[in-house]
Formats: C-alpha cells, sequence, structure tokens
C-alpha cells in the first residue's frame, strides 16, 4: 500500500538543487574570505530611525570600524540598517547578507559588500564563519534565532566561545531570568555556566572595547598555539569544529527496510 504522507519529489530536482546550493556558498567564501575580521550585528528590522536603539547601532558600527572590525548584518531595514550605515560612513567594510523572502525584503544601501542568498543556511553559514563576535539588539524571531544558534555552537563546542553581546538590558534581562528560573533552576536544561557564555549592557562603547580585547587574547593565544590541531578542534570549511564521530551503540535498519 502505497505511503500518502511521502512528499512527491523528483530525485533529480532534488540532485540539481544541490548545486544551486553549492554556488551561493562558493560564492560566499570567495566574496568573504577578502572580509577583514569582522562582528556580526543582529536586530529588528522594524526598528526605525526614531527607535531608540537604531543610533546606538549605528555608534556601534563606528566604533567598531575604528578598531579596525568589518560589519556583517542581514542587509535589510531597520537595526541592520543602522549598523550598515555606521560602518560605511565610517569608512569600513559593511557587509549586507540579503535574503529572497516571499515578501520583498528590501535591502538597504548602506552595504559596500552585498552578497543575495535563496536559503537561509547558507546565509547563516556566511555569518557563523567569518565573525569573531555576534551582537544582538532587540528584535524578533530571527534575532532571537541567531542569538540560541551562536549560544549552541559555544555550548557545544562547535566554536570557539567568541563574544555573544546583548544590547539592551530592559528588554534581554527578562528573557535570561527566565531561562535562569526555567531552564536552569525548575528543569535541569542548561548548566550553571551556560548562561555566562553571553553578557547583557547598555554601553555600545563597552561592547566595542570587549570585541576587541577579546580579539587581541584570540590573535595572542593562536601565535603561541601548537601547529597540530586534532580533528576534534579542527576548524571544519563552513567554521565550526570538526568535533568526534557520533557513537552508535546499535546498527539501525536500513531505510529501504523500515520504508517496508
Amino acid at each position: 500500500m502505497p505511503n500518502r504522507f511521502v512528499p512527491k519529489r523528483k530525485p533529480a530536482d532534488e540532485t540539481w538543487r544541490v548545486f544551486r546550493i553549492m554556488s551561493e556558498f562558493v560564492e560566499g567564501f570567495e566574496t568573504m574570505s577578502k572580509v577583514p575580521p569582522a562582528v556580526s550585528v543582529f536586530g529588528s528590522a522594524r526598528s526605525g530611525p526614531d527607535d531608540p536603539n537604531y543610533p546606538l547601532a549605528e555608534k556601534l558600527s563606528r566604533e567598531l570600524v575604528g578598531r579596525g572590525f568589518a560589519v556583517i548584518t542581514g542587509g535589510g531595514p531597520g537595526i541592520m540598517e543602522a549598523a550598515n550605515k555606521g560602518a560605511t560612513e565610517a569608512g569600513g567594510v559593511s557587509v549586507g547578507l540579503n535574503i529572497y523572502l516571499p515578501v520583498e525584503q528590501l535591502a538597504n544601501r548602506y552595504q559596500n559588500v552585498s552578497l543575495d542568498f535563496r536559503y537561509f543556511f547558507c546565509r547563516k553559514v556566511m555569518f557563523v564563519k567569518y565573525a569573531v563576535a555576534f551582537v544582538c539588539f532587540p528584535g524578533g524571531f530571527g534575532t532571537l534565532d541567531e542569538f540560541f544558534e551562536s549560544m549552541t555552537l559555544i555550548q557545544t563546542g562547535k566554536t570557539v566561545p567568541f563574544p555573544v553581546i546583548l544590547i539592551g538590558s530592559e528588554f534581554w534581562s527578562p528573557l535570561l531570568d527566565w531561562m535562569r528560573k526555567y531552564q536552569m533552576g525548575r528543569y535541569p536544561y542548561i548548566t550553571d555556566g551556560d548562561l555566562d557564555r553571553c553578557e547583557v549592557t547598555d554601553d555600545v562603547s563597552w561592547a566595542a572595547n570587549r570585541i576587541a580585547e577579546y580579539y587581541e587574547t584570540y590573535l595572542a593565544a593562536e601565535v603561541t598555539r601548537s601547529d597540530g590541531k586534532s580533528a576534534r578542534t579542527a576548524e571544519t570549511a563552513e567554521g565550526t569544529l570538526a568535533g568526534t564521530q557520533p557513537q552508535r551503540p546499535v546498527t539501525p535498519r536500513p531505510f529501504e527496510d523500515l520504508a517496508r
């Protein structure tokens, strides 16, 4: 009896889609490899120039550029526009990683390096691989997604513990309080040190200094580190750490058997 829940996809179509995905990675790697050490800045697309976070994002980017960093955003309006604007007007490298959406995204005009992506996961690789820190301003689902993804990569050891800085104590502190109460307290889902992986501030100058200090320490460690890398700590092409192969105590049944 045929399974009516099996999606109707042609294998050939699925295979050819790989080449479109590959082209996004190739173009992204070739372009982003020329970008200086960068900071990925996230925040709401709905925060216009009258939002108090808009000028803060501009100021942060100016200060980051003054310390030698490029700025990466999602290329859209709101906080993304403000961060790109600050970087461009400071004479720095201002990267916009734009995304195809069902409702057309309006790319901001302050990008001097611009890439377009069909796939969110290809775009996310560029945010992680070429950033030495993440800064999250208040935002919606996308901002929270990037915040939690960065925390997950650090918690699991898939990336080095780069700074994750949350701008806006009024917005972020209640979320962290909830996590301490429920994820760390009532339910044992995270450990005591997990929330130490991010820092909350209202001072963007402090944030820029924190990132610069971290990067200097990181470079010093890179210089003194042994040239040999184990398979566990070698960096993969997408910018994360390789780790070890998952252990499988029981051999799973082949897919062909499960489909019968």
